[in-house]
């Protein structure tokens, strides 16, 4: 009489599953017809994990996992392996504290991967107590577990500690190197350690070879740094090694970006010609090349190119496309492509309504900017304030600036309750509003205000960004 539903529960447990009641009826199966071995509980777990109601986590997945009298090991790893990473870390807290379980090193990988894909300061600390566990146990000779704590100091910003793991390791694998690359790359001013540390890869006498993932890390961080000469160099390098890499349609993407942010469009627009596959970030990268050239007109064509070859643009690539219509001066097109953003499921973003404001800002519609920030339907930041009252300086709109000067002021309590100090930007801002229309009394009174409650202008600095020869020479 149960074999039926026994077969019936086993097939749909492999399933894809999107109801809870259908998860609780195969569990139901499954107490019923005694069939209760830890791999078949496993997949239970991962059913449960894959539902979008936080609850069937929390509670059912868990009452799986403790099913037994002694706490299974592999089903805790499936546990934390399959549950979202703030509920990973929780379970492994817990467990922890209780000593009840000696973890294997697939549990330390399993919670600094959910370390890794939840970044934070908090999360950096359970990482790090995590890491320092390991060392006590002797699990650190693991290359699966020593790359994937490499991959969770880079994800929280910790590159340096990244690093020194990256260096005590004896034996490493391409994707070891990959990560450490990428975890570099993931932080703009380390684009030159990531390009030194793939000479490195080029020179170490392990004999790993690059692989696609470790060229695209490289663009990127090629394209971080702008200079067209080092770029070049990769793209040769890419050249040598893959044959046709434009069929590559991530390292197509890859040069298309580099070239363009290395100041060589043509180059850019040639890749992409070439490519048979493209891709949304494909097309994304070279509307954003498109854009960064003031090429508004073009990018918009390439919109509706995009549109005829079946591609559905995604956020990133509106916020290009309105980019380019900033810099192109294109209001109307800006307006229109911001209202049509919905109908391809995109819901507008705060980058989204800053560039607005900027289009309606340099065209020196600054009180139709003004109202349209005061009828969004989510609360301004003071990023999209600032931009307007620059704007209100550039085209000496001294009412709509005092306007807006003010307004920012009153977002100052709330920012000083967060940051270290008050933003003296805006007061900045408000008193070169003030001057350019020569009232100087408002000049002075913004001045002292700043001096009561203690706030500094900061100055202004920039950077030179150099390449070395030895650099070049890696490739």
């Amino acid at each position: 009489m149960h074999s039926l539903p026994r077969l019936r529960a086993l097939a749909l447990l492999h399933q894809k599953l999107t109801s809870n009641s259908q998860v609780k009826q195969i569990h139901a199966q499954l107490i019923i017809n005694g069939l209760n071995s830890p791999s078949i509980l496993a997949k239970l777990i991962q059913q449960y994990c894959t539902l979008p109601d936080p609850q069937s986590i929390q509670n059912y997945a868990y009452s799986v996992f403790k099913h037994f009298d002694k706490p299974n090991l592999f089903l805790f790893n499936t546990l934390i392996r399959c549950s979202q990473p703030k509920e990973s870390i929780l379970v492994f807290a817990d467990w922890v504290s209780r000593g009840d379980l000696v973890f294997d090193h697939f549990t330390y990988i399993f919670v600094l991967g959910a370390c890794a894909r939840s970044p934070s300061v908090p999360t950096l600390w359970v990482g790090r107590q995590t890491h320092a566990q390991m060392l006590k146990r002797g699990t650190m000779s693991n290359i699966l577990l020593q790359t994937t704590a490499i991959h969770f100091y880079a994800s929280n910003k910790d590159v340096s500690s990244a690093r020194r793991m990256f260096d005590e390791m004896i034996v490493r694998n391409s994707i070891t190197w990959n990560v450490m690359i990428k975890g570099y790359c993931s932080q703009r001013e380390f684009a030159p350690e990531a390009l030194v540390l793939f000479r490195g890869m080029l020179e170490d006498d392990c004999g790993v070879k690059p692989t696609d993932t470790t060229m695209v890390c490289i663009l990127s961080a090629a394209s971080q740094l702008g200079v067209l000469e080092t770029g070049a160099c990769v793209h040769g390098y890419i050249e040598k090694t893959i044959p046709f890499p434009e069929n590559d349609v991530f390292i197509g993407t890859g040069l298309i970006d580099m070239y363009s942010k290395c100041g060589c469009l043509d180059s850019a627009l040639t890749i992409f010609m070439r490519m048979e596959e493209k891709n949304v970030l494909t097309w994304t990268a070279m509307a954003t090349g498109l854009a960064i050239h003031g090429k508004g007109k073009e990018a918009l064509k390439l919109f509706d190119e995009m549109d005829a070859y079946g591609v559905k643009p995604n956020s990133v690539t509106f916020t290009s496309l309105l980019s380019a219509c900033c810099h192109g001066g294109l209001v109307e097109e800006g307006l229109h492509l911001f209202h049509v953003m919905r109908e391809f499921n995109v819901t507008p973003s705060m980058q989204h309504y800053g560039c607005i404001v900027d289009i309606l800002g340099r065209s020196a519609l600054l009180r139709e900017a003004y109202e349209f920030i005061k009828g969004m339907p989510v609360k301004p930041d003071a990023i999209l304030w600032r931009s307007l009252l620059s704007a209100c300086k550039v085209h000496g709109d001294v009412t709509m600036g005092e306007k807006v000067g003010k307004l920012l002021l009153q977002l100052q309590p709330e920012q000083s309750s967060v940051d270290a100090s008050p933003n003296g930007e805006d007061y900045v801002a408000l008193s070169n509003i003030y001057a350019s229309a020569e009232r100087w009394e408002d000049v002075q009174m913004i001045r002292e205000e700043m001096k009561v409650k203690g706030i500094e202008n900061k100055a202004g600095s920039s950077s030179i960004q150099t390449i070395s020869n030895q650099l070049m020479d890696a490739f």
